[in-house]
């Protein structure tokens, strides 16, 4: 039994800790594979020096090829917020090293970035145009618009001389492959993101704060974009399947779809064309499946500088659904359950804010008012403007996103 006991101490002393939150900080100096850099690391590479822990990949922080007192020094550094350089896989699986502080910056995603604290005026010296410039008005100069997210002006980016410029990954919404080389040839720092994917928005956002010393505010904004989803989550994981409610999700064209930006499971819909690549879809599809709910995407519509009852526009395409003479015997008809969603709450289309923790929020409580009679969409929207973006926002006097307004059918 002694011996059984050794042994097992034995193989614990050569293994990370354990790691409860189920994901890796793929930063270099995560040498025990946790969610975090801290003085546990420093422990587990002096075991690596020890002999008595496996080295791990990111053991290696300052990335020279060697694990040993340097790596120490550099974790050190990294836990005080005083690293020179920071090395990281970014969701391309790239590994990427950064120099710090950064300065000044290319990207979208800007509504991340503010959430973090960052001051967009001074740091955003070149933007993509799909940008919202009625959301961030700081960067509505059009001096700073380098073009589209697929193919931006690379000789205009490159005068801006950015310490990093943001793309979102290869094969991920747009094809940025030739972007990527095009930047990286010319010796620029680009770093690829999603910032719009639920399933990875905690590693990728814990990755900003590392990057740009923001770790406290990271964790506080995650703290509230989880506590969204999960709200959502916890109660629409206990509805049967056969209760669910099926959905078409139609974009901002007539008959097209694009499920992966619907996000109908996350919200505890069932969608009717889950799984399918997006575009074109058979009017007599949508028939055939007899979704119990319509969402209807807005695009161009709605916004946050209209009037909130300036709703003409968004209320037309639901008429314009509701009376298609094709769809008239299907439930979601019958019953009403048509609803408008702007692309400002979205996580494509221009005007979107990516952060698709507001879309769900509104579809869940379209698809089950009972289940979640909790559930304030629209305080959450209100909340989010004012505690991480800055605005005084009031939903009753202003901004259009949704039709019709919760309450209403």
């Amino acid at each position: 039994m002694k011996l059984i006991i050794l042994i097992s101490v034995i193989i614990l002393a050569l293994v990370p800790v354990s790691n409860a939150s189920g994901w890796t900080l793929e930063i270099f100096g995560n040498a025990n594979l946790d969610d975090t850099i801290d003085e546990e690391d420093i422990r587990y590479v002096g075991g690596i020096l020890a002999g008595s822990n496996n080295s791990t990949d990111f053991a290696d922080a300052n990335h020279d090829g060697l694990v040993d007192g340097k790596d120490i020094e550099q974790i050190r550094s990294i836990i005080n917020g005083e690293e020179k350089e920071l090395t990281l896989l970014d969701t391309a699986g790239r590994v990427v090293t950064v120099k710090k502080p950064l300065k000044t910056l290319v990207g979208s995603n800007i509504a991340v970035m503010k959430s973090l604290g960052l001051d967009i005026k001074d740091m955003v010296i070149g933007r993509y145009n799909q940008v919202d410039v009625q959301a961030f008005p700081e960067l509505s100069d059009e001096l700073l618009d380098v073009g589209s997210g697929w193919s931006p002006d690379i000789e205009k980016i490159l005068k801006l001389n950015p310490d990093v410029v943001f793309l979102y990954p290869p094969g991920f919404t747009y094809d940025t492959k030739p972007t990527l080389q095009s930047l990286e040839s010319s010796g620029m720092t680009v770093l690829c993101f999603k910032l719009q994917t639920p399933q990875i928005h905690r590693e990728e956002v814990t990755k900003l704060g590392y990057i740009f010393n923001k770790r406290d505010e990271a964790e506080r904004y995650l703290d509230w974009y989880e506590g969204v989803i999960d709200d959502v989550k916890e109660t629409a994981k206990s509805i049967p399947d056969e209760k669910k409610v099926k959905v078409y999700f139609e974009s901002y064209k007539p008959y097209t779809s694009y499920p992966q930006y619907g996000y109908i499971n996350e919200s505890g819909g069932i969608d009717i064309f889950a799984g399918r690549p997006g575009g074109e879809v058979d009017p007599e599809a949508v028939v055939n499946a007899d979704p119990d709910v319509i969402l209807k995407v807005a695009y161009p519509g709605g916004g946050y500088e209209k009037d909130a009852e300036n709703n003409s526009d968004i209320m037309a395409l639901r008429d314009e659904i509701l009376s298609r003479p094709e769809l008239a015997n299907v439930t979601a008809v019958k019953n009403g359950r048509v609803y408008i969603i702007t692309s400002y709450l979205l996580t494509y289309l221009p005007h979107c804010n990516n952060l698709e923790c507001f879309q769900i929020a509104y579809q869940a409580k379209w698809f089950y008012p009972d289940l979640f009679p909790k559930l304030d969409p629209d305080a959450i929207l209100e909340g989010y403007l004012t505690e991480f973006q800055g605005w005084n926002f009031d939903l009753n006097k202003n901004g259009v996103f949704v039709y019709p307004p919760l309450g209403e059918n």
